[in-house]
């Protein structure tokens, strides 16, 4: 099953300066929970981002970075075209798209995306990475929780495709 994670704001925001642009630990938790143990496909400002946090590749997951830049790494896996990091991850159970926008295009237009894990923000935010419009007529709404914390509203969402 191949899968994206992505938290967006009501104007698609899903990133700036190299960063998310916001902190939601409750969006945190439930990343770590779903995507241990499985791979993760990321582009390499993404894999970028998570070392300038974390100081390493994220644990307890296959990390496949896609860079025709990037030198091979020793904490990820390097795949030079979306294409070829699909094929390094078949046979995988699950697979997590985790970013950024290209990568999510990328996997969009493919076709490939079964399920997408949502964390939307309930307010328009600063950014200059979006993630792509879908075709809602695709996708199945099949769970939605909605929470709030003191700076906005947002809700984890899950769409299958139909």
């Amino acid at each position: 099953m191949i899968c994206i994670f992505v938290a967006y704001s009501k104007n698609c925001v899903i990133g700036k300066s190299n960063d998310l642009p916001w902190y939601l630990p409750e969006d945190l938790k439930r990343f770590k929970e779903l995507t241990s143990g499985h791979s993760v496909i990321m582009g390499k400002n993404t894999y970028n981002s998570i070392v300038n946090r974390l100081g390493h590749a994220l644990p307890n997951r296959r990390n496949i970075v896609i860079s025709s830049s990037l030198a091979p790494g020793s904490d990820f896996e390097l795949a030079r075209s979306f294409e070829e990091a699909l094929d390094m991850s078949q046979g995988d159970k699950k697979v997590f798209i985790i970013g950024g926008e290209r990568v999510f295009k990328d996997a969009l237009d493919a076709g490939v995306v079964d399920r997408i894990y949502a964390t939307e923000i309930d307010k328009v935010i600063d950014g200059d990475v979006y993630f792509p419009q879908i075709d809602k007529s695709q996708w199945k709404e099949i769970e939605n929780t909605r929470h709030q914390n003191d700076d906005f509203k947002y809700s984890f969402v899950t769409l299958e495709r139909k």
